[in-house]
C-alpha cells in the first residue's frame, strides 16, 4: 500500500498540485481535458475520506502577471462536471481571497486557486513564495508528473515546509513512476523502445539510456533520415540535423557494441513538399530522389517493426513515425499504435508518452489498450534518460 492510500485525510486541508496545464480554444473551452480528468481519483478519494481540497496550478506560459487566456477560472465549470460538486475560485494563489477561503474551507469542500505563474516567484522556485503557498494546507501532495522535472517552488520547493508523514505523491504521480520504474528497472525482455520525432538532438539522452537496458531500438520520424544519411543514404530533402550525422553513427556503433538491434525504416512515404496535400510515393529510405522527403515510414517499415514489436514484452514509445496530423502520412503511426496494442493485448507491458505519442493513441482510440499513457511528456524523457526529476526527490527527501 502506498502513503497516499494509507493516509486519512479526515478533517485535513490537503494542497495538491495539479497539472491542468489543457489546451484552451478561443472561446476558452478545454478541447483536451486528460490532465484534468487524471487527477479525479486523488481528489476523490480525499473527499471521501472527509478532508477538503485546495488544488493548485499552472496553464501555459504567461509572461506579465495575470492574463484572462491564462486563467484557471475557465476551468471551474468543467471540473465541477467531473467531480459532480462545486469548486471555488480564489482570484490568486497566495492573496487575501486564497488566504481566507482556504481558511474557510470545510470537509468535502474544493477550491482552485489562480494560476501559479502570474507569480514569477513559482518559475523561480523562490522560497518565500513557496512558505505562503504552504501555509493553506494541513497536508501536501504532489500530483503533477508533468511538471515533476521543473524545480519550481509548487513542484520542489514546498516539501520541506511538510513534516514527511504529510507530504505525499497522489495516486496519478504514484502510476507514473511506478509504471516508468517498471519499465526501467524491471522489464521484461525483449524490450523495445520505439523513438521518433524530429530531432536526434532532442533524443540523444535517452538514447544513450536506453542502450544498457533495450534489446531492441526502432527509429521513426525525422530524425531516422540523419542515421539514414549518416550511413550514406540518400534522403532527398528529408529533414536531416546535418551536424549530428557523426552523433548518429557513435550511437549505431554503441549499440552494435552492446548487442542492441537498431532498427532504421526501410522504406518512407514521400512527398515533393510538406504538405497535407502533396503528390506522395513510396522509396527506399536511403534511396529518396532529389526534391522529395520522407513524410511516413512505408509498408515494409510498417511491416518490419510490427514484427519486432510483436515479439516483446516490454515496450516504451515515444514520438510518432510522421507528420500524423496529415491524413496522408499518418498511416505508420497508426500501424504502431496497432502493433503495440496487439502485443499488449498478448501480454506485453507497454508505456506511450510524450505529447505526440500520447495525441496519436489517443486520436487512434489505442489509449485504453495500452498499458499506461503518461501524461508527463518532458518528465517522462527526462526520468528514460536516468536523471533524477526534482518533483520526486522533494517528496522523498
Amino acid at each position: 500500500m502506498s502513503q497516499f492510500s494509507q493516509h486519512s485525510f479526515a478533517n485535513q486541508k490537503a494542497l495538491i498540485r495539479v497539472d491542468f496545464n489543457v489546451p484552451l480554444n478561443d472561446k476558452y473551452e478545454i478541447t483536451d481535458d486528460t490532465r484534468i480528468r487524471a487527477a479525479i481519483p486523488t481528489i476523490k478519494k480525499i473527499l471521501a475520506d472527509g478532508g477538503s481540497v485546495i488544488l493548485m496550478s499552472h496553464l501555459g506560459r504567461p509572461k506579465d502577471g495575470p492574463t484572462e487566456k491564462y486563467s484557471l477560472k475557465h476551468l471551474v465549470g468543467h471540473l465541477q462536471q467531473l467531480l459532480g460538486t462545486t469548486v471555488e475560485f480564489a482570484d490568486d494563489c497566495i492573496g487575501e481571497q486564497a488566504v481566507s477561503k482556504a481558511g474557510q474551507l470545510k470537509p468535502g469542500q474544493v477550491l482552485l486557486l489562480e494560476n501559479l505563474r502570474f507569480y514569477k516567484e513559482e518559475e523561480k522556485g523562490d522560497k518565500a513564495f513557496a512558505e505562503k503557498l504552504s501555509k493553506l494546507g494541513d497536508v501536501y501532495v504532489n500530483d503533477a508528473f508533468g511538471t515533476a522535472h521543473r524545480a519550481h517552488a509548487s513542484t520542489a520547493v514546498i516539501a520541506q515546509f511538510f513534516p514527511k508523514e504529510k507530504r505525499m505523491f497522489g495516486l496519478l504521480m504514484e502510476n507514473e513512476v511506478n509504471s516508468a520504474e517498471k519499465v526501467l528497472h524491471e522489464a521484461q525482455k525483449p524490450f523495445v523502445a520505439i523513438i521518433g520525432g524530429a530531432k536526434v538532438s532532442d533524443k540523444i539522452l535517452i538514447i544513450e539510456n536506453l542502450l544498457d537496458r533495450a534489446t531492441d531500438i526502432i527509429i521513426g520520424g525525422g530524425m531516422a533520415y540523419t542515421f539514414i544519411k549518416a550511413e550514406g543514404g540518400k534522403i532527398g530533402n528529408s529533414l536531416c540535423e546535418n551536424d549530428r550525422l557523426q552523433t548518429a553513427l557513435d550511437l549505431l556503433k554503441k549499440a552494435e557494441e552492446k548487442g542492441v538491434s537498431i532498427h532504421l525504416p526501410s522504406d518512407s512515404i514521400i512527398a515533393d513538399k510538406f504538405d497535407a496535400n502533396a503528390n506522395d510515393s513510396a522509396a527506399p529510405s536511403n534511396n529518396i530522389p532529389d526534391g522529395w522527403m520522407g513524410l511516413d515510414i512505408a509498408e515494409n517499415a510498417c511491416e518490419q517493426f510490427t514484427n519486432v514489436i510483436h515479439k516483446s514484452k516490454t515496450i516504451l514509445w515515444n514520438g510518432p513515425m510522421g507528420v500524423f496530423e496529415m491524413a496522408k502520412f499518418q498511416h505508420g503511426t497508426k500501424a504502431i499504435a496497432k502493433a503495440v496494442a496487439e502485443a499488449t493485448a498478448k501480454g506485453a507491458f507497454s508505456i506511450v508518452g510524450g505529447g505526440d505519442s500520447v495525441a496519436a493513441v489517443n486520436q487512434f482510440g489505442y489509449a485504453d489498450k495500452v498499458s499506461y499513457v503518461s501524461t508527463g511528456g518532458g518528465a517522462m524523457l527526462e526520468y528514460f534518460e536516468g536523471k533524477e526529476l526534482p518533483g520526486i526527490a522533494a517528496v522523498k527527501a
